[in-house]
């Protein structure tokens, strides 16, 4: 009890002590006091605005209470600051576009290209086509971009001689093509005759099917394809490790080298089993054997061609092949009418040309071919036209066996593309002979002639 009683009083003596520290804190103290009282208040006169702007000068590391980026809003800002770049690019491009599109194209004077001319300085392939470009821009809407004071003939002019050197090809067979086609096309077709054709073949399907030899070549290496739907016998070849024109199944004659283009005539002659057929001007035989084989060896197929060398080329081609129903001849084809009138089911002529329009399969025609050439063709072309027709059997005749028989079937290919080798042949037929237009019936492609 009496340490109970001893507790007690110090209890009471430390109130008693708290009690006069507090009176003596509110003695001392006037207003508020605390000791982190320096940095609560403004260290100057500097307004609330200017200080919060000072104060988030300093760097985000600096502040330590700030919180750490997280990875997807760094991402987030990482993509949002590249589609803004993306869109100012954008609409950079779309201006310069508006502007190259719209502006007036100064077209370089004949002062200004005079070291061009003299071959001093060589303009690089790019700056032509650029040049080419913008010209075919001016040419394409002439009334808003040309400039003033320069008629189309400048313009027309420039592109010929752009032309010209870009692709090597004579100025006069560029007028050509510019007549024929118009500027833009002239473009691309000089373009495209810039361009490599994959190697095509024909499956000989008197001997093969095509998907066994696609199988077979596939084996050495062969990246090929089907050439096209309307096509059975065609196969594309993208690549191979070996020759294609050295492999067995070629030396056992399963295919020809043969360019899809030159299909098109022997499938629109369209022959039939048992018909008595005319090539005229059949070297190096690639046409004569397909007629071969769409006969299925029967009938009689007549291979003609002036040139005995060449000929030899198309007798190798037709017995690699197993061709047995044809026969070969070497004459000039504007006399076989002379010797046998109206005597053949069909005839097929790929006539001699200038090769204008095969310049990626060879490019010497760039700069051999002239329009010279061109027409003391198309005097030949004529001439052997109008032997074929005279050739093709005529309705309502007899033969020694007094069958009646149909009018006969002529068709007439070119390599070229120029109106004086095509248009203008055929045309020139009609007015010679009573003849009409058939349509090829090839569901492909674009026709140039409405029959």
């Amino acid at each position: 009890d009496d340490d109970d009683d001893d507790d007690d009083d110090d209890d009471d003596d430390d109130e008693d002590d708290d009690n006069e520290d507090d009176n003596d804190g509110d003695s001392d103290t006037k207003g508020f006091t605390d000791e982190n009282s320096k940095w609560l208040k403004p260290k100057g006169k500097m307004g609330s605005t200017q200080q919060l702007l000072d104060s988030d000068s300093g760097s985000v590391a600096d502040d330590s209470d700030s919180e750490e980026e997280l990875e997807i809003e760094r991402k987030s800002r990482v993509l949002d600051a590249e589609m803004s770049q993306m869109e100012d690019e954008a609409r950079t491009e779309l201006a310069a576009t508006i502007a190259s599109h719209s502006s007036v194209y100064h077209l370089p004077t004949d002062a200004e290209t005079s070291h061009e001319r003299d071959g001093s300085t060589v303009v690089a392939p790019s700056d032509l086509r650029v040049r080419v470009d913008e010209v075919l821009g001016v040419l394409a809407d002439f009334r808003a971009r040309r400039e003033p004071g320069r008629s189309r003939v400048d313009y027309v002019a420039r592109l010929r001689s752009d032309l010209s050197e870009l692709h090597g090809i004579l100025p006069e067979l560029v007028d050509a093509f510019l007549d024929a086609f118009g500027p833009a096309e002239c473009a691309e077709f000089l373009k495209a005759g810039d361009v490599p054709r994959p190697v095509v073949l024909r499956t000989n399907t008197l001997r093969a099917r095509r998907k066994d030899l696609a199988r077979a070549l596939m084996r050495r290496g062969a990246r090929l394809d089907p050439l096209a739907p309307w096509s059975k016998v065609g196969i594309v070849v993208y690549e191979s490790s070996v020759p294609v024109g050295a492999t067995p199944e070629y030396l056992a004659g399963h295919y020809m080298l043969q360019a899809a283009s030159s299909l098109c005539p022997v499938m629109a002659l369209a022959p039939r089993p048992h018909e008595k057929i005319l090539d005229l001007s059949s070297a190096p035989g690639g046409k004569t054997s397909y007629i071969c084989q769409l006969m299925k060896n029967t009938g009689c197929v007549v291979a003609n061609d002036l040139s005995s060398e060449r000929q030899k080329a198309t007798v190798a081609n037709l017995h690699r092949l197993g061709v047995k129903n044809a026969i070969v001849t070497i004459r000039d084809g504007r006399t076989f009418a002379q010797s046998d009138p109206a005597g053949f089911d069909r005839v097929l002529l790929d006539a001699p040309c200038s090769g204008l329009g095969v310049i990626s399969r060879d490019q010497s025609v760039k700069l051999r071919r002239t329009m010279a050439d061109v027409r003391r063709t198309t005097h030949l072309q004529k001439e052997l036209l109008l032997a074929a027709i005279d050739a093709a059997k005529v309705a309502n005749t007899h033969d020694d066996k007094d069958n009646v028989h149909t009018n006969g079937v002529v068709i007439y290919s070119t390599c070229s593309v120029t109106v004086e080798e095509n248009e203008e042949v055929v045309d020139y037929a009609l007015g010679k002979r009573n003849v009409k237009l058939l349509d090829t019936q090839l569901d492909f492609g674009k026709s140039s002639v409405n029959a």
